[in-house]
């Protein structure tokens, strides 16, 4: 059983919506990303996100409506499963309502449209003509009536009327601006371009002949004919825009020319052939004035303004078509008013821009990240090792996808990661191995902290700062210690003129007013100082290990209380909580315990084993108040890496609620920090940093971007307010933190398409697959290179340029047994001609590169190849190649491709995935079979033999083993399904057949599936197992459901679905439910949605009560959000 979750949602934009949705006068922008709807609002700043919502099915409509009672637009969405209804906003609420629900529209005789599916509303908006079907119209009357005599008017949808036309390849169709002294009563018409039989261009003009019915009579509707207005049109006409008042008529797009023609005949078609030729792929009209903003296939914005002639400027001049400037390749324009325009993309990122009228100057303000279409990915840093030995959690932030995203011009490398951000302020170099951090402040006067206090082994540095963020390192500070390392320093809060100072064989309490020092403590008996811990009025101390001492620092440092552990029952860690007085927190050795202490006499209040099943120790101890209106939590830093928390009960001193955290394999460094009204965040420094918050009532563990940090402090300066200081054994940086986890992206622009990655952990590089696209004197010229680039700084390092008419199709990271010289780490690139001029013998090529010690791309040797290398592998030190109808085995001995073993396929291979003896073959239209190769033996030839087949039809993207013997396949049409052979089956056939375990549809095409590898514990809920990505900018983690979660997850999620409404009412079930050309399935087959099962801590109390109830009497409210939070951190 598998599941399936989100860790990068959907980016790509495909429509958008100015209307006022969220409050009256208020104008909204409305995104449409794959099944989400998001919904922005424009600010001083730029677009600022304010709701998003998932629709259960992708979205491919947008349309805003006016109900004339309605003091805000509705919005009209379609989506892929033929659900169409209207949503408004429920302000008091904050959500989303439904309003209007056409649940299926689909036509079970149609054949779908080949172009994208369409919505088009007139401009009185009398009708909405759906197209979603060829050669079939759907159109939807927008009724205005009165309910009684005076009532104003109301709009509501009518019910869909399908209505048949002759025209089945429609390239563009829009309503035109009704002529007449009462234009609202004139018939509607419909300009129509469209692809003849001979793959003509033709256009025509249509208009609706409507009868409303009456009583039992249905409505009914009719598109008729008018005479052809033009004998020729451009081939390529792409486009129809509609002319407003007093000019009317329509536009016709092509490549080379702009064509204007008037449906009344009365003047005629005006064309006017461009300077350059190119191809429009979006319009926008500026306003209600005959201006439109252009923007075409290159990412270049046009303006086109036309000219207006003859009487009363009802004729047309001619045109002006001004180039703005470059942008994203647009995908839909939206004009927001005052000269700013959003352009939304698929493959590039989404931008808002300004055009200064009057100058023409044209600049970016905002651009809105997108990852799509993702054509392939690699994951690194996952514990230092890259391919299927990868350990770490991608929620970790220790695990870092990187993706090649874009097309052409828009193509880059993507750095997507979950973590807390860092912006950094400033750094200081040359600041190597600093051990510990203090902030203070040099004057009682000053709100703001103004003094560092570095640690180093041997002695302290002192860092001033100013007002304006200068800095400066004086000798001396107040007294301070210098000579050596300093283990504590702080402000004394009761007494604002103090603070104290602790070294490894000394305390000093210093007055600040004075500068000087009023008093030292050392330990008796030469013992070290080795832990420290401050509260307002006391400090805690570790003398060796051995001891424990309390000095009152209101006293001068007078021992308040002290007690000898003795060498049986050392302290390995200490904390004085400021938030309660009275007690002391100690961590011991050998029995690894955690004590409250009275800290009058050290008389045990309460001791708890922490450790269970390990010999781990209590390594650093923290009690802070993180989450509000709950207990404090008490946070114990195990050696082995682990954090245990405990709920810390003030009364009693109870510790309850334990929960482990791994964080890493050594001991973390915890240090609190404030975020205000009493509350904390945790910084666990270790091998993998990481912050700890509160949110919605729960502790989240978050990575932090800052991979080599040290030591952390709080640093709430003037000139960086609530910022911390981070030591790495480089430098010494002053940053703000992100108070959540987000995705993290950065962002390195290519210029090309990245198409394949492969990602060299040894090389610390990335080989790059990329396709160039330029225009040369209107010519569009396409080159493919294989480029080097280092993993750090993503600085291209070499570049092999393909020969004319080859595009790369596939590149991976090898080791390959090359005769004498052992096992060798190459790439290797598969290529593919795309002219017809090439030999029969030659459509491809297989090429090994190796780097260089120089770090540069030396060919060791090229093979020609009869077809497409469409994938390649390697298996037993050989490479696998998948060519088309064949998947064929290469030795590569003394720098030479010898063909050992090959396997013909029904179609053609696609995708192919290696795991030990055994080649996943995903075949274009023929699913997926399984091969196992045999290398020869005593002189017999090597073979590859199908061992197992899926005797379905699938349009297979992607294949990635899972599991042994177990296989994740996704497809074309969106679906995911999980394969499993039968090895010990009963029959032959039984053995041979790959049955279906799991199936669902996930709505979005996914390009590549990579397996990793995370351990996980016994009593762990899900395996992960894969991640996958997507071609609108999604990244999923696949895993496997535990035994013994099965039924609870699949109740949970029935419970849930059951509860829980989607926006247009659409069934969770049906939504989920396989479905491609050959079959519909009722609902998805043993698949749990992650997403769906995190609603349930959005879920009310009382909803949470009924869910829990459908799970059966083992399960509380409590139990199920832990197993939910568990399942969220997975991502």
């Amino acid at each position: 059983m598998a599941y399936l979750a989100p860790i990068h949602r959907p980016s790509s934009v495909r429509h958008a919506l100015k209307l006022q949705f969220l409050a009256p006068g208020e104008t909204s922008l409305v995104l449409a990303k794959a099944n989400r709807l998001e919904f922005y609002e424009q600010t001083p700043e730029g677009l600022a996100l304010r709701h998003s919502r998932a629709i259960y099915g992708k979205i491919t409509m947008l349309h805003r409506l006016r109900p004339v009672q309605s003091p805000t637009d509705h919005l009209f969405v379609g989506t892929d499963r033929h659900a169409y209804f209207t949503l408004s906003w429920d302000g008091l609420a904050k959500q989303l309502k439904t309003e209007h629900v056409f649940l299926d529209q689909s036509e079970k005789t149609g054949r779908d449209s080949q172009t994208q599916d369409r919505c088009i509303v007139d401009p009185y908006e009398r009708f909405m003509a759906l197209e979603l079907f060829e050669g079939i119209i759907t159109l939807i009357p927008l009724k205005k009536r009165a309910r009684k005599k005076n009532d104003p008017e109301i709009q509501e949808l009518g019910q869909p009327i399908p209505v048949r036309v002759p025209e089945m390849f429609v390239r563009s169709a829009t309503f035109l601006y009704p002529r007449g002294n009462i234009p609202e009563k004139a018939p509607a018409k419909l300009a129509v371009v469209y692809e003849d039989n001979q793959q003509r261009a033709r256009l025509k003009v249509k208009t609706l002949e409507y009868s409303a019915g009456s009583g039992n009579e249905m409505a009914a509707a009719n598109f008729e004919d008018e005479e052809d207005l033009l004998d020729e049109v451009d081939i390529s006409s792409s486009h129809v825009i509609p002319v407003p008042a007093p000019t009317y008529g329509f536009l016709v797009l092509a490549e080379t020319a702009i064509t204007y023609v008037d449906e009344s005949k009365e003047t005629s078609a005006k064309v006017e052939p461009m300077k350059e030729a190119t191809i429009f792929v979006a319009w926008e009209q500026v306003e209600d004035t005959p201006r439109w903003l252009l923007a075409d296939d290159y990412g270049r914005l046009y303006l086109l303004m036309l000219i207006p002639g003859g009487t009363n400027g009802t004729g047309v001049e001619g045109f002006r078509l001004e180039l703005l400037g470059q942008t994203s390749r647009a995908s839909v324009l939206t004009y927001l008013g005052g000269g700013f325009v959003f352009v939304g993309s698929h493959q590039g990122d989404s931008q808002v821009a300004r055009i200064h009228q009057d100058s023409g100057y044209f600049e970016i303000i905002q651009t809105i990240s997108n990852i799509a279409p993702i054509l392939d990915f690699t994951v690194m840093d996952m514990g230092s090792r890259s391919g299927e030995d990868q350990t770490n959690e991608y929620s970790s932030g220790q695990a870092r996808i990187v993706t090649g995203s874009g097309a052409f011009q828009d193509g880059s490398l993507r750095s997507v990661r979950s973590g807390v951000g860092l912006e950094d302020h400033g750094k200081l170099d040359n600041m190597q191995n600093i051990t510990n951090m203090f902030s203070l402040k040099s004057s009682t006067a000053s709100p703001f902290v103004d003094t560092l206090a570095l640690s180093f082994v041997d002695e302290t540095r002192i860092l001033k700062f100013a007002p304006d963020g200068e800095i400066e390192e004086v000798e001396s500070f107040q007294g301070f210690v210098t000579t050596e390392g300093t283990i504590l320093a702080t402000n004394v809060a009761s007494t604002q003129n103090l603070c104290v100072q602790c070294t490894g064989s000394l305390v000093r309490l210093i007055d600040l007013d004075g500068g000087m020092a009023i008093a030292d403590w050392s330990p008796e008996n030469g013992g070290a100082i080795v832990a420290a811990s401050t509260n307002d009025r006391y400090l805690a101390l570790s003398i060796s290990g051995l001891e424990a001492v309390v000095l009152d620092m209101s006293r001068e440092l007078k021992v308040h209380s002290r007690k000898t552990f003795g060498s049986q029952n050392q302290i390995s860690c200490i904390d004085l909580p400021s938030a309660i007085a009275g007690i002391c927190i100690v961590g011991f050795w050998y029995s690894s315990d955690i004590s409250v202490l009275e800290i009058d006499n050290f008389e045990t209040i309460r001791t708890t084993h922490v450790s269970e099943g390990s010999q781990a120790v209590p390594r650093s101890v923290l009690l802070a108040q993180v989450l509000p209106e709950r207990p404090p939590t008490l946070f114990v830093a195990m050696a082995d890496g682990n954090v245990v928390t405990y709920d810390f009960d003030v009364s009693s001193a109870e510790l309850s609620s334990k929960k482990s955290t791994i964080l890493g394999t050594q001991q973390a460094n915890l240090r609190s920090i404030p975020r205000g009204n009493g509350l904390y965040n945790v910084f666990a420094i270790c091998e993998h940093p990481s912050l700890i918050y509160g949110s919605e009532g729960r502790l989240v563990y978050s990575a932090v971007t800052a991979d080599k940090a040290t030591c952390i402090c709080p640093f709430d300066a003037e000139a960086t307010p609530e910022a911390i200081a981070i030591a790495t054994p480089e430098d010494l940086r002053i940053s703000n933190v992100d108070t959540e986890r987000t995705t993290h992206i950065q962002t390195l622009p290519i210029g090309e398409t990245v198409r394949r990655i492969a990602y060299s952990t040894n090389l610390k590089a990335f080989g790059l697959g990329t396709i160039k696209r330029t225009l040369q004197d209107s010519v569009e010229v396409v080159q493919s290179h294989f480029k080097l680039a280092d993993e750090v700084v993503f600085k291209e390092l070499d570049t092999f340029e393909l020969n004319e008419d080859e595009l790369v199709e596939s590149v991976v990271r090898a080791d390959l047994l090359e005769g004498p010289r052992g096992i060798v780490e190459r790439y290797i690139v598969g290529t593919a001609y795309i002219d017809d001029e090439q030999p029969d013998s030659v459509r491809g090529r297989i090429i090994v590169f190796e780097v260089t010690q120089e770090r540069k791309l030396k060919i060791v040797t090229e093979h020609n190849v009869k077809g497409a290398c469409r994938a390649l592998a390697v298996i037993d030190g050989k490479i696998v190649a998948a060519l088309v109808k064949t998947v064929v085995v290469y030795a590569f001995d003394s720098g030479a491709l010898t063909r050992v073993a090959s396997y013909r396929t029904s179609t053609a291979p696609i995708d192919i995935s290696v795991t030990d003896d055994l080649i996943a073959v995903a075949d274009i239209m023929k699913s997926v079979s399984v091969v196992k190769y045999t290398p020869g033996k005593a002189g017999e030839a090597d073979t590859l033999v199908e061992v197992a087949r899926h005797f379905q039809i699938a349009w297979t993207t992607a294949i990635a083993p899972v599991e042994e013997n177990t296989y994740l396949e996704a497809d074309a049409e969106g679906n995911l399904t999980v394969l499993r052979q039968d090895v010990n089956g009963v029959t032959a056939d039984d053995r041979r057949r790959l049955e279906v375990t799991s199936e669902v549809q996930l709505g979005e095409m996914v390009n590549r599936i990579r397996r990793i590898n995370v351990p996980v514990t016994t009593e762990a809920t899900v395996i992960p197992r894969a991640f996958m990505a997507t071609v609108d900018g999604s990244i999923y983690l696949f895993a496997l459901i535990a035994d013994s979660k099965q039924d609870f997850l699949m109740t949970l999620q029935s419970s849930i679905a059951s509860r829980v409404k989607s926006p247009g009412d659409v069934d969770f079930l049906q939504y989920r439910a396989f479905r491609n050309a050959v079959r519909q399935a009722p609902e998805p087959f043993r698949f749990v949605d992650g997403e769906l099962v995190e609603k349930f801590l959005d879920c009310e109390p009382s909803m949470q009560d009924d869910i829990v109830k459908d799970l059966g009497g083992q399960w509380n409210v409590e139990k199920v959000k832990g197993v939910v939070e568990e399942l969220k951190r997975l991502c």
